[in-house]
């Protein structure tokens, strides 16, 4: 009987490719992009034996004028270049140019309005720039917009070469900063939460040259690396934190403070600093009475710093635990307005949690402290520091922090491009922080990253695909291209397509190859299908790459003799196939089928072989795929 079956099948077939040439679906499994390896980026999605990457240590002095809300001061840069080529010109970031009422970005807002808009009556007053090769000095510098062209009089040599770049600068701290940066208004002070506060250098690599794209207010960074020295002149009665270690700790802090910081770095529970009750009661908190205070701060190997000051900070901390008996600290400082009810009181607590996950889990954290701070914006990441909003509590504080300190992984350590490919950065932290909120406090909070919000969105015919650049992407899509759909699809490869061991060797593979480097998609997607020895060039086209979707389907169950041939559809794009079936006396088993069963066509067959009655077929039982269609991935024998 079985025999007969299969031979009525392929006349069937026959008959049909007789009246249609056949297709088969090998341009699904086809690779998509240019993915050949190089001596700068190896096919094995490594960096190659010539790979080069460009670097700037800075020397900065700035003051903060609370009275008039400004901040101006000095930046001495040293750039190298490492390229093959001479550089006649080095191109830098002025972000605060954004705050003007003719740049770019405000002139690209939508008239509605939208979470990256701000103030319009900032912008940089730039003077006294000097660009020095050697013993040449130029003094030619030209700006467009959020960007600054320095030309040199003699170029910068290839292969090593340095030049010094200086400059003056003063702008007006935004109050609304596109959610990334500004001022808070509370009680006790203002909060200046301060990032792009400086002339930075853009990025000149193997790929594009220079990447000079605009500031527009979606798209975010892509900064190089170097080492960051640092003074911060403020009014005597304020508290700064900032990225980096603090140098001068007993000329900025009383004794008390001191020992106070003592006593957290040795302890898992958070120790206040200032009280809550100590806020503004400067003959406790402060050296000095009067006057102006200068906080020097340094970090190293880094690709940006920020800084928050006011006098309004409660200000607690306590140690992390990182791997080898390594040590850092943990820090928060927040207005009594955030303090008490589940709310900022735990944010020490929630940071170092989050620190200390992913530094046992993928890599660990290298900079000396942590610090949370309570502000204007939503959540925004800078090496070490995080600004989170002020009004946050229990599972929103948690999702926050955790979300903003997962990035000093992407894209703080791994330094890929987010103004171009944001889910290289959002994407992969949305998905580090699934797993991190379901291993806090014994599953304290649930998680934001879930299967029926992904098929939603994927059902809407106004959907963008992931690849979508940020500055692009309609508003209300950015959600979902950017953070939740590239974090399912990392979730889906290592849940159902790669295993956890397989996936974790990958994925920690890559975080160790490109640490402090620049990686490309492609870079990522050679790496992962090395390392876990796995062709994906069908998941990432169309995952990543295209609206395509996942729509498994049970088309049949027939019976033949004591066994049983199932018929599967593939109505999506390919995925590898897990189905259970369930017999009449309640056992279950699971049934795998690799991807390559849709290579030929968009229907399988399958012999189940049993002397046992079978009741049910179920495709992903554990519900992990983004199928968009879960009515036909079941089926009941009558």
């Amino acid at each position: 009987m079985f025999k007969k079956f299969l031979f009525a099948l392929v006349c069937f077939a026959t008959s049909t490719q007789a009246q249609t040439p056949f297709q088969n679906n090998q341009s699904k499994f086809d690779e998509f992009t240019y993915r050949q390896g190089t001596n700068l980026r190896t096919a094995s999605g490594n960096p190659g034996p010539d790979y080069w990457q460009n670097g700037a240590d800075y020397k900065l002095e700035v003051e903060l004028d609370e009275n008039n809300n400004t901040l101006s001061g000095t930046v001495e840069i040293t750039y190298y270049n490492n390229s093959p080529e001479p550089l006649s010109f080095v191109w830098i970031h002025l972000e605060q140019n954004r705050y003007k009422d003719d740049s770019r970005g405000a002139l690209t807002t939508p008239i509605q309005g939208y979470r990256f808009d701000g103030d319009l009556d900032g912008g940089y007053k730039i003077s006294n720039v000097v660009a020095k090769t050697g013993t040449n000095t130029s003094k030619r510098y030209l700006i467009t917009d959020t960007r600054m062209q320095v030309f040199f009089d003699e170029p910068i040599a290839a292969n090593g070469g340095k030049a010094t770049i200086s400059m003056n600068f003063s702008y007006k701290i935004p109050g609304k900063g596109l959610d990334r940066m500004g001022r808070l208004d509370v009680k006790n002070g203002t909060i200046y939460s301060m990032a792009q506060w400086y002339p930075r250098v853009a990025v000149f690599d193997d790929v594009l040259g220079w990447n000079t794209e605009p500031y527009l207010g979606a798209g975010e960074f892509y900064l190089g690396y170097g080492d960051f020295d640092f003074k911060i002149t403020v009014p005597y009665d304020h508290i700064v934190v900032a990225s980096g270690a603090l140098q001068n700790e007993k000329e900025v802090l009383p004794a008390e403070l001191q020992k106070r910081m003592r006593q957290a770095e040795k302890s898992d529970q958070t120790i206040h600093l200032i009280k809550p009750d100590e806020v503004g009661k400067t003959q406790i908190t402060r050296p000095k009475q009067n006057g102006k205070l200068t906080w020097h701060f340094v970090m190293e190997n880094t690709r940006d710093i920020a800084f928050a000051s006011s006098k309004a900070f409660i200000w607690d901390a306590a140690r992390i635990n990182l791997p080898e008996g390594k040590k850092a600290i943990a820090q928060s400082a927040y207005p009594i307005e955030s303090n008490g009810d589940n709310a900022w009181e735990r944010s020490t607590e929630y940071t170092k949690a989050s620190i200390e996950y992913y530094s046992e889990q993928w890599f660990p954290y290298p900079y000396p402290a942590a610090v949370n701070v309570a502000s204007n914006v939503g959540g925004m990441e800078y090496p070490g520091i995080s600004f989170c909003g002020f009004d946050r509590k229990g599972s929103r504080l948690w999702g926050v922090t955790d979300h903003e300190f997962g990035h000093m992984w992407f894209p703080m350590i791994v330094g890929s491009n987010e103004k171009k490919h944001v889910w290289m950065d959002e994407g992969f932290n949305t998905f580090i922080n699934y797993y991190s909120t379901k291993a806090f406090n014994n599953g304290e909070y649930n998680t934001r990253l879930g299967r029926d919000g992904i098929i939603e969105y994927n059902k809407n015919p106004n959907r963008e695909p992931i690849a979508t650049h940020p500055d692009i992407t309609q508003s209300r899509n950015l959600g979902m291209t950017a953070y939740y759909k590239p974090a399912y699809g990392l979730l889906m490869l290592r849940e159902y397509i790669l295993g956890h061991e397989r996936f974790d060797n990958a994925f920690k593979s890559y975080i160790n190859a490109w640490a402090y480097k620049h990686p490309q998609p492609n870079d990522f997607f050679n790496h992962m299908e090395n390392v876990a020895g796995e062709d994906l060039n069908w998941f990432w086209k169309h995952w990543f790459y295209s609206n395509d979707n996942i729509d498994l389907a049970i088309e049949a169950v027939d019976k033949v003799g004591s066994d049983f041939l199932l018929t599967f559809k593939n109505n999506g794009f390919p995925m590898p196939l897990k189905f259970e079936v369930t017999y009449e006396d309640g056992q279950k088993e699971i049934k795998e089928l690799p991807v390559e069963v849709w290579q030929r066509s968009n229907r399988w067959i399958y012999l189940l072989k049993t002397d046992k009655k079978l009741k049910e077929v179920t495709i992903d039982p554990d519900k992990i795929t983004a199928d968009i269609d879960d009515t036909n991935n079941h089926f009941t024998l009558e």
